[in-house]
């Protein structure tokens, strides 16, 4: 199975919220496209017609945006975090740096990213170390600027 078709692991409230954004998109996006199409086509000439060209535009970017969030939504799988004794898909994992430093990675695709909390794919070789340590494992990630070692301190749900 190529990475294409396989299915996106999406968290509940990830899921909802695409769901949202899509509904957003197929009523009140799509009103104010044809409005602004209208206003642009009443200016006259459309081959000269730079707010029509750009509104068309946007409409294509729209419309691209439209069918992704259809395939995630219809192709996703929904994880729910049933332990906490181990990192999984879903967790916020709280971490020790090798300087004392201490961060906290929301361990979720791409598409579950949330605003403010710093994400930890698990793809990525830093969410690909977090996946499956415990409380006080000390886990390593190769990453462009070298060799990085965290210690995890804590895993909890995410709430948000």
């Amino acid at each position: 199975m190529t990475a294409e078709h396989e299915p996106t692991l999406l968290t509940p409230a990830a899921l909802a919220k695409l769901k949202e954004e899509l509904e957003h998109l197929k009523t009140a996006g799509r009103q104010e496209i044809e409005e602004r199409i209208a206003e642009a086509r009443s200016h006259g000439d459309l081959r000269e017609n730079a707010d029509y060209d750009a509104a068309k535009n946007e409409q294509g970017l729209m419309e691209a945006r439209i069918r992704k969030l259809e395939h995630l939504i219809n192709t996703a799988e929904i994880v729910e975090v049933t332990s906490f004794d181990r990192v999984e898909i879903g967790c916020l994992v709280t971490v020790l740096d090798s300087d004392g430093d201490e961060m906290e990675y929301f361990v979720a695709a791409t598409e579950n990213k949330v605003p403010g909390v710093l994400l930890a794919s698990p793809t990525s070789p830093l969410g690909a170390a977090l996946i499956g340590a415990q409380v006080g494992d000390e886990v390593a990630y190769q990453a462009p600027a070298g060799t990085f070692t965290l210690k995890v301190t804590g895993i909890r749900p995410f709430d948000g």
